[in-house]
């Protein structure tokens, strides 16, 4: 699962966005990221994998790490280096059961780094789509349901709120 994810901003939601602020009046967000679950998406031609989709808004316009961001707390072995987390659960015997990944056991976690766009304009305020390519999005394991909850932090390490995606049955 390591090689296999891939992170981007959509284009034309940040863009357009981005744009876009120049001209409006400021916008009110808090200065904490907000998620909204979009959708998850089958991804073409990567066999069973899916399309993360969410939206997103950021009042002080810090979201997003960029490629020279790898000193603490940002650094590779650093709990913030990651700044999107798809906690995994299963539902199992009725109950959802949250299921922990160990990278030293070989397990990848969910876990995935929001590259940097800055806003332009006087507004900082950001307000846009985040996908992840996901090559796998499920584990292999007896039962057949999952869902994530999913948060962002931005770089003054605030926490958005957890969203919480439908049951998905896997494949």
């Amino acid at each position: 699962m390591t090689g296999a994810k891939i992170f981007h901003w959509t284009a034309a939601g940040v863009v357009a966005t981005v744009a876009m602020l120049g001209c409006l009046p400021d916008s009110a967000y808090p200065d904490e990221p907000t998620l909204t679950f979009v959708a998850l998406e089958e991804l073409v031609g990567v066999g069973d994998g899916r399309n993360l989709v969410l939206h997103f808004t950021d009042g002080d316009g810090n979201v997003g790490l960029a490629q020279s961001d790898t000193l603490a707390p940002f650094c590779p072995t650093c709990d913030h280096h990651q700044n999107l987390k798809c906690e995994y659960d299963e539902l199992r015997n009725g109950e959802w059961t949250h299921i922990p990944l160990n990278p030293v056991a070989g397990q990848v976690p969910f876990y995935y780094r929001v590259h940097r766009v800055a806003p332009s304009g006087t507004d900082p305020a950001q307000n846009g789509t985040i996908e992840v390519e996901m090559a796998t999005w499920y584990l292999p394991t007896a039962y057949d349901t999952l869902r994530f909850r999913i948060t962002l932090e931005d770089r003054d390490l605030n926490l958005s709120n957890e969203v919480v995606t439908p049951a998905f049955v896997k494949p």
